[in-house]
């Protein structure tokens, strides 16, 4: 009996050392330890054993099935381990990948304008400059030679926060800081595009609304002339525009320059004939500019005897209102998937 469970024991182990699956695995267990088992059938046949035989064969036989059951025990956690990853290899799923087709954003058309305008003017030795949108009334408006009650005031409905801050209403106010951060006074070439807020809410304004304001400030003796704006307006707007655009200047009133213009571009879209975005007119108006008022170098540190300059002020909206053919201005505000999407393509300007 002895020799019976020692042969029974190893065949067991190599047994086992050749499963594969749990069902193996468990009809292994149930072959040997079941009721119709060897090793039952050993236990049945020590009754016929004396006391001395009966606790040796009893001892070889604890011992056979602790160590076997602890061989089945860990080769049962390893298969259902192995079945385990198994099944979750074949089930897997990417989490990582979409359900359906994410559309790809764009740039933003305002977005696509101010980057060409700044490459633009950067080519041409500008600086590109910003400033605070909560601006104090005085760099606002009185040093830009619009003094408090001065009736040009009304021309801008602004939203005042408290009596002396507002949202600013224009670009210019960063021109004033910047000339007064000139400890050194020295030439001055910068552009400054950014937001600015009136009370206007149509077509073509919006409350908030986008400028770029551009100032260029020489010594006299360089002869910094109207024809040098008319030269950077010319280029900026073919540029932008398109190459066969003619300017047109018309006097106007602006409290800031002196002499002050409206400028007109030749419609882009009937080539100065005449049609409904021009009203029959022929001509587009783009750009207020001018010459630097005497006013606004003095109170900005520069001396106008000594120093001159020209501004303008095209709406950055505007333009690009006129580049894309964009009918309304608040289309470009709503971030409508369907109009961005518009502008997922290279562009060509």
């Amino acid at each position: 009996m002895r020799e019976e469970i020692k042969n029974l024991k190893e065949e067991l182990i190599q047994k086992l050392n050749n499963i594969n699956s749990l069902k193996e695995l468990n009809d292994l267990k149930v072959e040997y330890f079941g009721k119709k088992g060897p090793i039952t059938e050993i236990s049945s046949k020590m009754r016929d054993l004396s006391i001395e035989e009966k606790k040796e064969i009893g001892m070889l036989l604890t011992d056979l099935r602790n160590e076997t059951t602890n061989l089945f025990d860990s080769l049962k956690e390893k298969l259902e381990t192995d079945a385990l990853n198994k099944k979750l290899e074949s089930e897997r799923i990417d989490i990582s990948l979409p359900s359906t087709k994410i559309k790809r954003g764009s740039k933003h058309p305002m977005s696509l304008t101010i980057e060409a305008i700044e490459d633009l003017f950067v080519s041409m030795g500008y600086d590109v400059v910003s400033g605070p949108e909560l601006e104090s009334d005085e760099y606002c408006f009185e040093r830009l030679n619009l003094p408090k009650g001065h009736p040009a005031r009304d021309m801008q409905d602004s939203f005042y926060i408290t009596d002396e801050y507002l949202l600013r209403t224009q670009t210019s106010s960063v021109q004033a800081r910047y000339m007064m951060s000139q400890e050194e006074k020295k030439p001055i070439r910068i552009i400054v595009p950014g937001k600015t807020y009136r009370r206007e809410d149509d077509a073509t304004h919006a409350p908030q609304f986008s400028q770029i304001e551009g100032l260029v400030i020489d010594k006299k003796e360089n002869n910094v002339s109207l024809a040098d704006l008319k030269g950077t307006l010319e280029v900026f707007a073919r540029k932008m525009l398109g190459e066969n655009l003619d300017l047109r200047f018309r006097p106007s009133y602006f409290p800031f320059t002196e002499p002050s213009y409206e400028v007109d571009v030749t419609c882009f879209k009937c080539g100065g004939k005449g049609c409904s975005l021009c009203k029959q007119t022929g001509w587009i108006e783009v750009f207020a500019a001018g010459m630097v008022h005497p006013n606004v170098l003095r109170m900005n540190g520069y001396d106008p005897d000594v120093w001159g300059g020209f501004a303008f002020g095209p709406g950055w909206d505007r333009i690009t209102m006129f580049r894309y053919e964009i009918p309304d201005i608040r289309l470009m505000y709503q971030n409508d998937i369907r109009f961005l999407s518009e502008f997922d393509r290279k562009d060509e300007n």
